[in-house]
């Protein structure tokens, strides 16, 4: 029964993992519309403390800001020449209307329009380096509640989304969108910070107006009708506005937790949700502004590295900031995107001493392995040399610790070796010194990658392969016969228990070896569903 479950959500999260980002987020919200319009119809928003919108007013509003969004997005890439991107400014749209008072009247719908359009606008004019620096909903949202000081007929945001037979769908969808963004501690943190205060904030108030503070009514209240799970799912997780490393982005989600939990008044309004979130993009901007710029790139050469592994080199405009172990997100604009869209996630290849070099590699299979080509598998495969490309992101927190005197255990499955080799190209290259095992994992000895920059490392690499490598270099070990398990990886590395082992390579490959790890000080793993 557990083995049978276990499968079911191996086959949900690889589902999953073959949509785009993007197009899980707006399916998401677009299935949320859909929930909120059938409880609309019957009648069970009428029962909730916060009266949910009618179904007309859900569908005008949802039209008003598609829309909106939708001609101010394509007149702005229109002319600053970038890719339309609808699904973009339906997510901005889908965001909006969970957050906003859906009406029907002509006036609010107005200031509808004008949430909608700043909103839009937001990503272009308040941006860094091509990235917008603050979450373009939050943006519109706030500007619509400072319209609603001077003119009070244009509404105000409502966050009716905060209602209890909302609280099981946002959940739902929620978590679908926050595995595929990897951001569901980050956002956990949020919410547990969020109730918190939210709870202490209560308490506070209920002493001094002399109530008795009953934790179990207050706590569900707060829980299931606050706009914290929405926000936290589909705002804060916004990859775009979040700093690279994980550390950085739980420093984010304590400032906003604390400040939606405990809004500060500023007279008429007060830095709570929408506001909370804006002062978060600021956070997270100042902490990494540097990786949060979009960077242009000139494809310089293209290489077979194996019969497999394809190897780009690209030329930057402008230097990149990473660290060795990071992942860059890759834009390859093209007419008709399939649902995975236009952006990949690849491990940087290269050491920062390359740059302006840059280079990136993934796995092509060949043959009777090979699938039929995603859309942007055939799109990247038509980008001619001097083509132009760009970065829109480097994030991830695969990097190896900060005192060099850890012992490190890499464990590379096929294309998973493309972060250890830039480590250990930027060990070579910085006159770092560490002690470093590599178990290097392929289906057969033509398959092993980045040979050069492994062998002139100078640490000690085991081999596991079907077959021979010819010509293993110094310190090379092929582990002939010997099972890659527990017992097999204890036997070629003995000292694994006074190792901190690191672990890149396909999710179902590391879940087989993961267990073997245990014994390892700790664990590390990057895992990634091809391109």
């Amino acid at each position: 029964m557990i083995g049978s479950l276990t499968s079911g959500w191996n086959r949900v999260f690889a589902v999953l993992g073959r949509v785009s980002m993007y197009r899980l987020v707006f399916v998401a919200l677009t299935a949320l519309t859909a929930v909120a319009i059938v409880l609309s119809v019957i009648g069970l928003f009428t029962a909730e403390p916060l009266i949910g919108p009618a179904p007309l007013q859900l569908v005008a509003t949802a039209v008003v800001l598609a829309l909106v969004c939708a001609l101010v997005d394509g007149a702005a890439q229109s002319l600053l020449k970038l890719p339309w991107r609808v699904e973009s400014s339906l997510i901005t749209a889908g965001i909006l209307l969970f957050v906003l008072r859906p009406t029907i009247e002509p006036l609010p719908l107005v200031g509808i329009a004008i949430a909608a359009a700043i909103a839009s606008l937001s990503k272009y004019v308040l941006a860094w380096r091509g990235r917008h620096v603050f979450n373009p909903a939050a943006a519109g949202a706030t500007a619509l509640t400072l319209l609603w000081l001077v003119a009070p007929g244009l509404g105000s945001p409502s966050w009716w989304v905060g209602t209890p037979a909302m609280a099981a769908p946002v959940i739902l969808a929620g978590l679908a969108v926050l595995w595929r963004t990897e951001k569901v501690r980050v956002v956990a943190v949020f919410v547990i910070v969020a109730v918190f205060v939210a709870l202490l904030r209560t308490s506070v108030q209920y002493q001094s107006a002399g109530f008795p503070f009953d934790l179990g009514t207050v706590l569900p209240a707060i829980l299931w009708s606050s706009p914290f799970l929405f926000l936290g799912a589909f705002m804060l997780s916004e990859p775009l506005t979040l700093p690279p490393r994980r550390w950085q982005q739980f420093v984010v989600a304590l400032v906003v937790g604390v400040l939606a939990g405990w809004p500060i008044s500023l007279g008429a309004v007060s830095l709570g949700q929408e506001r909370a979130l804006l002062i978060g993009n600021l956070v997270a901007f100042a902490l990494a502004y540097s990786a949060r710029a979009a960077v242009r790139l000139t494809l310089e050469k293209r290489a077979d590295l194996t019969p497999t592994v394809r190897e780009l080199t690209f030329r930057a405009a402008r230097p990149v900031s990473f660290v060795p172990g990071q992942y860059l997100e890759l834009d390859v604009p093209h007419r008709h995107p399939d649902a995975r869209g236009t952006r990949r996630e690849f491990s940087i290849a290269s050491a920062p001493e390359d740059l302006p070099l840059l280079r990136i590699a993934f796995r092509e299979p060949v043959g009777a392995a090979a699938k039929p080509p995603s859309s942007y598998k055939r799109a990247l495969a038509e980008v001619a040399d001097g083509g132009a490309l760009a970065v829109t992101g480097v994030w991830g927190d695969f990097v190896l610790p900060k005192k060099t005197h850890a012992p490190i255990l890499m464990v590379a499955a096929g294309i998973g070796i493309t972060p250890f080799a830039a480590q250990l190209r930027h060990q070579r290259l910085s006159g770092e010194d560490r002690d470093v095992v590599l178990v290097y994992v392929a289906s057969e000895a033509s398959e092993l990658a980045f040979r050069e920059d492994l062998e002139a490392s100078g640490v000690p690499v085991v081999v596991f392969t079907r077959d021979r490598p010819a010509d293993l270099p110094a310190r090379w070990t092929w582990a002939q016969g010997v099972r890659l398990d527990a017992a097999g990886l204890q036997q070629m590395v003995p000292d694994l228990e006074g190792r901190h082992a690191y672990i890149s390579g396909p999710p179902a490959l590391i879940a087989d070896l993961a267990p073997a790890l245990e014994k390892a000080r700790s664990i590390t793993t990057d895992a990634f569903s091809g391109y």
